[in-house]
């Protein structure tokens, strides 16, 4: 009990009533004290013991600290003649330097002995009171409050401040996101217009740069993106932006398609189309209906489909007789071509390398052996003379 404290009956501040009980006995662990039959005060901050008759008047009250309260349990009589209820109050540990104590002993808990029958309200509201730990609250004067900076924290009230300012702080954090990806945008068109600036400059300097810098440039050109790039908010209805996007499409595609051989995979077109876009990406779906208006807007490129279902720009001009020709004549320059390996020769996809020598093969130029080793294709020798 050497977290006993002797005092007298006064409230402190911010020390409110919670309850009271009559004919109270203290035990000091399992031993009996000399504190027999007095009145226990449960308060916000303390429970206070005085002999019996008014507490209020009481000189000398034992008081403890309900911040020494671990837990409460309520202890269930052993005997059939035993009609005192009691509970047990588990403490933690007293605080080093404390002055003289009621009693010495140092045990772990106490007890409390009610002579009458244990109102069950009184044990809610101990653990109430231990669990609010009110006496953990600071109130101090404004003066006190500017000089030291403390911030009061209670409670709920401490939770809502501090949720509000994270929802502050990822607001600023949002805001700020959305000014770098502005500044980005604002960029992203100044490179542009660096890129057309670069474009004149290499068609006016023809002549004076080799052939590889130039496919440099190029690659850069693709990279920074195109200028203006059309997009649905700009236009009122479906129809004039897919045609607008048709024309773009034609006319950022017809060079690299040219330089790639005259045809190009719907995927590779989509990749470079996007990249050339930059931030503007266009969707698969866009991209296949602007695709299927080349034709009837008489664009250089048109939308092709073969029998397996692949799907390719081509260029106008660049029919099926003469993918028969070239492919045909590629195949009795090296004997024989997988489509692996036509692929690697023409620096094109599989996808179509297969479908040239499956065309060059419709039209009877070539023939097929198919063995364990996959599909070859042989120069017709039944054209030769």
């Amino acid at each position: 009990m050497d977290r006993f404290d002797y005092c007298n009956f006064e409230l402190q501040q911010g020390e409110s009533f919670v309850k009271t009980e009559r004919g109270v006995k203290l035990y000091d662990g399992d031993v009996k004290t000399s504190y027999q039959g007095g009145e226990l005060v449960l308060t916000n901050y303390r429970l206070l013991w005085g002999e019996p008759g008014d507490i209020s008047k009481c000189l000398k009250c034992l008081s403890l600290p309900l911040s020494y309260i671990v837990f409460v349990e309520e202890q269930h009589s052993e005997t059939f003649f035993s009609k005192s209820k009691k509970l047990i109050i588990h403490l933690a540990e007293p605080e080093k330097g404390r002055g003289l104590s009621p009693l010495y002993n140092s045990n772990t808990f106490i007890k409390l002995s009610f002579k009458d029958d244990l109102d069950s309200h009184f044990l809610i509201s101990l653990n109430e009171a231990i669990a609010a730990r009110a006496w953990e609250r600071i109130r101090v004067s404004p003066q006190a409050s500017s000089s030291q900076g403390i911030k009061l924290r209670a409670g709920i009230v401490g939770i809502e401040r501090g949720i509000q300012q994270k929802q502050k702080a990822t607001d600023e954090n949002i805001s700020a996101a959305f000014e770098d990806l502005n500044k980005l945008m604002s960029m992203a068109n100044d490179m542009v217009k660096i890129s057309k600036a670069i474009s004149s400059k290499i068609r006016e300097k023809q002549g004076d740069i080799t052939e590889d810098e130039t496919v440099r440039f190029k690659s850069y050109l693709l990279s920074l993106g195109i200028n203006d790039p059309v997009t649905r908010n700009s236009f009122n209805s479906e129809n004039q932006y897919y045609q607008s996007l048709a024309r773009q499409l034609a006319e950022i595609m017809e060079q690299p398609i040219i330089e790639v051989g005259g045809i190009m995979s719907l995927t590779d077109v989509y990749c470079r189309v996007n990249r050339a876009r930059g931030l503007e990406l266009l969707s698969p779906e866009d991209l296949l209906a602007a695709c299927q208006l080349l034709d009837h807007l008489k664009l250089p490129l048109r939308l092709r489909e073969f029998d397996s279902g692949v799907k390719v720009l081509q260029l106008q001009a660049h029919s099926d007789e003469v993918i028969v020709a070239d492919t045909m004549e590629t195949v009795k320059k090296n004997g024989s071509y997988s489509a692996e390996q036509l692929a690697q020769s023409l620096g094109i996809s599989v996808v179509l390398a297969k479908e040239r020598l499956l065309t060059t093969e419709q039209h009877g130029c070539i023939c097929r052996d198919e063995s364990i080793e996959g599909l070859r294709f042989y120069p017709n020798l039944f054209l030769d003379k």
